[in-house]
């Protein structure tokens, strides 16, 4: 099979003629059929969030059909769609394990980081980590919600349920997502992009948005809460200064630049700052209920796999709106 594969720190992928995988007892083989580029496939390239061995091959908002399955295997069958999220696998023995908390599980281990991920024609995955997907959405479309779509969602599902303005700071991936989540629940979004990006404000206005500028500047009006899409660690006090008393800030990266000091008065009023930490199968049982109900338009940019490098750089500089799709 062909793959993209990492091979050096912070070097670039390089597309290689590897075996296909066999399949464990709990795996199966997936024909990987889309897979969307993620920030934190990025953060893994560029060595901000170094991988545990290399090569590795990265991605990790896989969807395929099953080609095989391991021995134990009784959930799926060859030929049934599947997703492959960024939780690989947890010890389900330990307190966060057993208290629903998986995601926090010390050892836990990710797609596209510990293990082979789906910039790749083929994978394998465990079997009851796989996740089922709405059958009104195509692969390419999907893509995207197997990572965007499911932080992006645990971070919204941590406000208050009486928030009403919501502001959002960068508006990539996970942001046109959960801007369309917030607008089905008639709550209003306040967009706040990188200074100029006149382009992503206007994407932002038409996915719902009430209003979209730079977020040098606070929005027009105090918001409930925030939820921080961009791996920027300056945008913290902006986002504690925007947000009224009692309000809550939610940082939904993996990775992001530190964050500067600032007066404790930004987070004086009981305000709150939280991050997010990978997700859980319970999450993306959730969000694809929401999304099975409520038609959500995520806008795909489709690169064929061996021009992976270019999406990631792509990425990089923010020269799309949505998300990035690579079609093996």
């Amino acid at each position: 099979m062909r793959a993209m594969r990492i091979e050096e720190a912070r070097g670039p992928l390089r597309q290689r003629e590897i075996t296909i995988p066999a399949p464990n007892a709990d795996e199966v083989l997936i024909r990987v059929s889309a897979c969307g580029v993620c920030r934190t496939d990025l953060h893994i390239r560029d060595g901000e969030l170094a991988p545990h061995s290399l090569p590795l091959i990265p991605g990790h908002e896989v969807v395929g059909t099953v080609a095989r399955t391991g021995s134990a295997v009784t959930r799926w069958h060859i030929g049934q769609r599947v997703g492959v999220p960024w939780l690989a696998s947890t010890c389900r023995a330990c307190a966060y394990c057993l208290g629903d908390r998986e995601n926090l599980c010390d050892s836990a281990a990710f797609t596209g980081l510990d293990r082979d991920g789906g910039y790749a024609q083929y994978m394998v995955a465990k079997a009851d980590y796989c996740v089922d997907l709405p059958v009104q959405y195509d692969d390419l479309h999907v893509a995207p919600m197997l990572c965007a779509g499911l932080i992006g969602y645990r971070a919204y599902a941590m406000l208050h349920d009486d928030v009403r303005r919501i502001g959002i700071y960068g508006f990539g991936a996970a942001a046109h997502i959960i801007t369309q989540v917030a607008c089905h629940r008639g709550q209003e979004v306040f967009a706040l992009t990188r200074d100029g990006d006149f382009r992503s404000q206007r994407f932002a206005l038409s996915l719902g948005a009430r209003w979209a500028g730079d977020s040098s500047k606070p929005p027009p009006l105090a918001l409930d809460a925030a939820l921080i899409f961009a791996p920027v660690g300056g945008l913290v006090p902006a986002a504690l200064a925007a947000v009224r008393k009692g309000g809550h800030v939610i940082c939904a990266g993996i990775h992001m630049s530190n964050i500067p000091a600032f007066p404790y008065a930004l987070l004086w009023g009981e305000r709150c700052v939280k991050s997010v930490a990978n997700l859980t199968r319970q999450d993306a049982l959730a969000y694809f209920a929401f999304a099975a109900r409520h038609r959500i338009e995520t806008t795909p940019v489709p690169f064929r796999l061996d021009e992976a490098n270019d999406a990631l750089e792509a990425l990089r500089q923010g020269a799309f709106d949505g998300a990035a799709v690579l079609l093996p």
